[in-house]
């Protein structure tokens, strides 16, 4: 086969064809994608900020978001709290059954939430219960994650 052959060329524009399939394939919507929705809410840079830290990195909607009956996150009722799905290996006392509602109205006061996510401390003066992760968060990046929660709406 010479490089100059006519059939070069449809081998070319079936690999290119084949190539965009492929990619058409792979940037089809996935449950990843449904919680996009949920990433870049309007409002400017700092709601904005907030929904990559809270869905992207700290992963809150894990735990504080209601399950369906199949396992995958109710969309509906995005942060606003359910039972605890993961349990701890061996026994842990004061293990919590119900993540609170962190989603539209915040569960504390928004200088509480800046301690709660800066320092892992709460309201009562105590480290934060696992499973609940010890964030450190810098002031600014706590500030966004708190204009994002209270951006949330849903239909509860």
């Amino acid at each position: 086969m010479s490089f100059g052959s006519r059939n070069n060329g449809r081998t070319l524009k079936l690999a290119l064809v084949g190539s965009l399939a492929v990619l058409a394939l792979l940037m089809v919507r996935t449950p990843q994608a449904q919680e996009a929705k949920h990433t870049a809410p309007a409002g400017g840079g700092d709601i904005a900020r907030g929904a990559y830290i809270v869905n992207s990195v700290a992963m809150c909607p894990t735990c504080h978001t209601p399950r369906l009956a199949d396992g995958q996150m109710n969309q509906s009722e995005w942060l606003q709290g359910g039972p605890i799905i993961y349990l701890p290996a061996n026994p842990t006392p004061n293990w919590p059954l119900y993540e609170p509602r962190i989603g539209g109205t915040l569960p504390t006061s928004e200088a509480n939430m800046i301690t709660l996510l800066t320092t892992a401390v709460w309201t009562d003066g105590k480290e934060l219960r696992d499973p609940m992760p010890k964030f450190h968060m810098n002031r600014a990046d706590a500030e966004a994650v708190i204009a994002y929660l209270k951006s949330i709406r849903t239909g509860r």
